[in-house]
Order: structure tokens, then C-alpha cells, then sequence
């Protein structure tokens, strides 16, 4: 019953890791990244969609983004959504082909985008405990309910701890590599 406990435990740790690199990967450093438009969403035939559901999107070069539109008619609704995103780009049609160039980053620009990075390590870090906090929770119920001895619950508390302290010193690993990456020019 503990060895579930911790391999759970552990399993949705990682898994809170494997998110926060997900969404360090939309934070831009100046190159282009086709991900970094998976959040924007277009309205198709009155519904909110992804873009990547109306459109090809490829990359034109190391600072461009290419969307191409599989309807003609989406291709301006996908330029004004692309626009009014709070991601700070400026798109241009040529033809059937929307480009999205990435402006180089500002001193100010990358500061602000490091304050992002360590919201998303911040968040990736109380995830983190919060499932600390449900598997030592389980172990106190289960010592109530006679099914655990005081000093497996005090073992396990321990191990929970140092997997706890395992997954934050990642995270913080994580967040170094992100800002190193936002901070080179």
C-alpha cells in the first residue's frame, strides 16, 4: 500500500514537471516555435478552435512562422486572431500564406518574460507539494484506520519528502535552463 502511495506520488510529480516544460516551451526566446501558437484560438463557424485545426502551421525560417489557411475565408479571421493574442506578434498575408515573423527581444521584453518563467516554476513547484500534501494525507488515514504502523507512516512521510525535495530541485533546474535560454542575446 505504500510502495503504491509513493510510486503514485511520484508519478504525478513528474507528470507536474513534464507540464511546466510544456508551457515553458510557449514562453518564445526569439526563435520561432510552432507551439507557440497552440494557445490561440480562432472562431470557425461559431465555435472557438485552435489554429491548428484550420491551418498548417510550419516554419519559414529560424525567426518565422508560416500559417497556412486550408480555407481561403479563415485566413483573415486566423491573421486578426494571431494579432489580438497577447503573445505581441504581427502577422502579414502574402497570398494564401500568413507570416508571422518573431521581433528580436528586448533587454525589457526578456525581463518580463523571465517574471513569467518563474510564475510557471512557482505553480510547477505548489503542484508539486500539493501532492505531498495528498500522500501524506493518505498516510495519516491510513494509520488512523490501523492499516499502517507509526513508524511506516514515519518512513513514508520521509521518502514522500525527499521525493518532494527531488522534484523542486528539478523544477529549479528547469527554470535555470529557461532563463539562461531567455537571457541569451
Amino acid at each position: 500500500m505504500i510502495a503504491d502511495l509513493k510510486k503514485s506520488a511520484e508519478q504525478k510529480m513528474q507528470k507536474s514537471i513534464e507540464a511546466l516544460k510544456a508551457d515553458l516551451a510557449k514562453v518564445r526566446t526569439g526563435r520561432a516555435h510552432t507551439g507557440i501558437l497552440d494557445h490561440v484560438t480562432v472562431d470557425y463557424y461559431g465555435s472557438q478552435v485552435p489554429i491548428s485545426q484550420v491551418a498548417n502551421i510550419t516554419l519559414v525560417d529560424a525567426r518565422t512562422i508560416g500559417v497556412q489557411a486550408w480555407e481561403k475565408k479563415m485566413a483573415a479571421v486566423i491573421e486578426k486572431a494571431i494579432r489580438d493574442s497577447d503573445l505581441g506578434l504581427n502577422p502579414s498575408s502574402s497570398g494564401d500564406l500568413i507570416r508571422v515573423p518573431m521581433p528580436a527581444l528586448t533587454e525589457e521584453r526578456r525581463k518580463e518574460l523571465i517574471k513569467v518563467v518563474k510564475g510557471e516554476g512557482e505553480n510547477a513547484k505548489v503542484a508539486v507539494r500539493n501532492v505531498r500534501r495528498d500522500a501524506n494525507d493518505a498516510l495519516k488515514k491510513a494509520l488512523k484506520d490501523k492499516l499502517i504502523s507509526e513508524d511506516d507512516e514515519r518512513r513514508a512521510q520521509d521518502d514522500i519528502q525527499k521525493l518532494t525535495d527531488k522534484f523542486v530541485a528539478e523544477v529549479d533546474k528547469v527554470l535555470q535552463v529557461k532563463e539562461a535560454d531567455l537571457m541569451a542575446v
